[in-house]
């Protein structure tokens, strides 16, 4: 990479400033068409878009997410138009395509998604992408030690985010100097000003603050541009910063740097800005200019398919194990396996045991700090493009102040695996805000996801086994408290698929637990016996996808009564997966026992009798329903 600067020629800078305009006009007809959109927030950015697209970054037109390629993540996503522009322009697809903006036939949608060939994640909900980024940005300098870069543009307003700050730490902590973050200072928000508006210096002292190399450049001048990104190019130890002071609307008459303009096409004034922009054309052909710049293809191929525990589980029946600290073994078993498998943490590791895979090698494991949403983000960057199989691991509950980031991991197609440890009542006297009761109704609700719930060691490593081979998100839960191995360690598991670990032609109701409360249902079969009672239990596995067919079919052979018991809330957890699973079947009754309310601390038994999900009380229950 060169060190000198060298100046654009005069051709050069006038071409970039005519596709810029380009960016502006096809941001207004594509909105135009659609009759919705954001053109003024693409206006703003749109020296920055072609300096990048057609001056700076490096990448194949043909093949935009090759693993060599310099990577861009629009987090203002909303400005999404004048993105497709820039692929447009480039040569991807014909301008005209332009115009099927956020049709229902178009893959062109109001913000980005992976739908489209060009696009790694789905961004629009705000402050995520500059996490993203750094995921991106750590994988190409500290795993493939590749020469791409990773770009970033950042709303002004969605700098208000506090994930925001949590990237500009962790990209800072990392001295991730493959990273650009630019900053499109347009001062404007949505409703009003954003708090900071134009005060550059501000946001210069607060990013030098943060271990950035910060640059404050005129946005709309694509000379001073491209020397900013040839300054973080040469910037080493640190990532960099680029503050552009920007116009909403530039360019459009009577509208830029004006209130109450954003999310709204142009309308009437659209043919009045669209003739003030062609005056300004100097060029109004095809770029003279082309995006292909040098593409130095050092990424190394890959292969994280058909993952595999490097060696089988190797534990007794009824040795007393916590899952989550079979996922640690576990863990560590397929990092060994696979090169590719990382691990990220939010200072929980030695609790979660995701530091077992620092036996194997300590550079796989990222501390991501207490930064939950960051640590979600990064993951789903570090997943792009197949790069590597990320497993996050976190206290259960604590998964929940990051929902958005998950949810928006489904819309951007990830395949990221996470670990919630200390799950429900059962973890004692932490208390309830660090027991994770809502879990599994959260991930239930993600679309594509697989929900793990291991019983015991020998399933909970086949879970892991499985998961790093499972295309979207999958979510395992693991307890806290040593329980019982059930199955020897040559069962095979089956995403989907139950397992029947107790029963007899004698059985008279079918029980469903998980975790902890399986071995609660296990205890409470053995004193049902002596009394001449008989019960038949199910181990879910998975509760997504549930097995329906299993399930049915034990519960009609011991006369239609299932009882369920798990250490969560009762709404969206398992009792509510099986009522759905048996829904459209006669004669069938589910009844229920979950946490019913917040909890309180105390020893671990006392809390699962107190919150009615112990084995006395799954005795009483059992005796109830067998009176119906």
């Amino acid at each position: 990479m060169a060190t000198f600067y060298h100046k654009p020629e005069s051709k050069t800078i006038q071409e970039l400033k005519d596709i810029a305009t380009k960016l502006r006009i096809h941001s207004i007809e594509s909105t135009q068409a659609s009759k919705s959109g954001h053109p003024t927030s693409c206006s703003s950015m749109a020296e920055i878009m072609s300096v990048l697209f057609f001056h700076t970054m490096r990448y194949k037109v043909s093949a935009p997410l090759d693993a060599s390629n310099d990577r861009f993540v629009l987090s203002k996503g909303h400005a999404a138009p004048i993105l497709y522009a820039a692929w447009a322009e480039a040569g991807l697809f014909p301008t005209s395509e332009l115009l099927k903006l956020r049709k229902f036939d178009s893959d062109l949608e109001g913000h980005p998604t992976p739908r489209l060939n060009f696009i790694d994640v789905g961004t629009g909900s705000l402050g995520q992408g500059l996490s993203i980024a750094a995921g991106m940005s750590y994988v190409g300098k500290n795993f493939d030690k590749a020469s791409y870069r990773t770009y970033c543009l950042v709303g002004d307003g969605e700098s208000a985010e506090g994930s925001i700050w949590e990237a500009l730490h962790f990209a800072s902590y990392y001295n991730l100097d493959n990273l650009c973050v630019i900053f499109d200072i347009n001062r404007l928000g949505q409703s009003e000003p954003t708090s900071l508006q134009h005060e550059m210096e501000v946001y210069r002292k607060r990013l030098v603050a943060f271990g950035f190399e910060a640059l404050v450049v005129d946005g709309h001048d694509v000379e001073e541009l491209a020397k900013a990104f040839h300054q973080a190019q040469i910037t080493k130890g640190k990532p960099t910063a680029i503050l552009a002071k920007t116009f909403k609307g530039k360019n459009f008459p009577a509208i830029e740097d004006a209130e109450n303009w954003h999310g709204k096409p142009l309308g009437s004034k659209a043919s009045e800005v669209l003739q003030h922009l062609n005056g300004l054309l100097k060029n109004a052909g095809p770029p003279g200019l082309h995006p292909q710049k040098p593409l130095v293809e050092d990424a190394p191929v890959i292969d994280i398919s058909n993952i595999k525990l490097a060696a089988p589980p190797s534990y007794k029946i009824g040795e007393q194990v916590a899952t989550r600290a079979a996922y640690g073994v576990a863990l560590a078993k397929v990092a060994k396996d696979n090169s590719r498998v990382i691990a990220l943490d939010g200072d929980t590791k030695n609790s979660t045991f995701s530091e077992k895979i620092k036996t194997v090698d300590s550079q796989r494991f990222i501390e991501c700090f207490i930064a939950e949403q960051n640590a979600v983000g990064v993951a789903i960057g570090a997943a792009c493009r197949g790069r590597t199989v990320p497993f996050v691991s976190a206290f259960a509950t604590f998964f929940t102040r990051a929902f958005d980031q998950i949810r928006m991991g489904a819309i951007s197609q990830t395949n990221v695996n996470f670990v919630g440890s200390h799950c429900g009542v059962s973890i004692g006297e932490d208390g309830p805000s660090q027991m994770g009761l809502e879990d599994i109704a959260m991930f239930r609700s993600i679309p594509g996801s697989t929900v793990f719930y291991p019983s015991d060691a020998v399933s909970t490593e086949r879970a892991v086994e499985l998961a790093a081979n499972t295309k979207g998100i999958c979510f395992i839960r693991t307890s806290r408290p040593a329980t019982a191995v059930l199955y020897e360690n040559e069962e095979p598991f089956a995403i989907g698929k139950a397992k029947v670990i107790k029963s007899s032609p004698k059985d008279e109701i079918l029980v469903i637990g998980a975790g902890v409360t399986l071995h609660e249902a296990l205890k409470a079969a053995e004193e049902l016996a002596v009394a001449g009672i008989y019960v038949r239990i199910i181990d879910p596995f998975t509760i997504k996808p549930l097995d329906s067919g299993l399930i049915v079919q034990n519960a009609k052979e011991v006369g239609g009564r299932i009882l369920t018991v798990e250490d969560h809330y009762v709404e969206g957890g398992l009792g509510e997966a099986v009522q759905s699973a048996v829904s459209l079947e006669r004669n069938i009754i589910v009844k229920k026992l979950a946490v019913t309310e917040v909890p309180r601390s105390g020893p671990p038994d006392v809390l699962l009798e107190h919150y009615g999900i112990s084995a006395s009380k799954i005795v009483l229950a059992i005796q109830q329903t067998l009176k119906l």
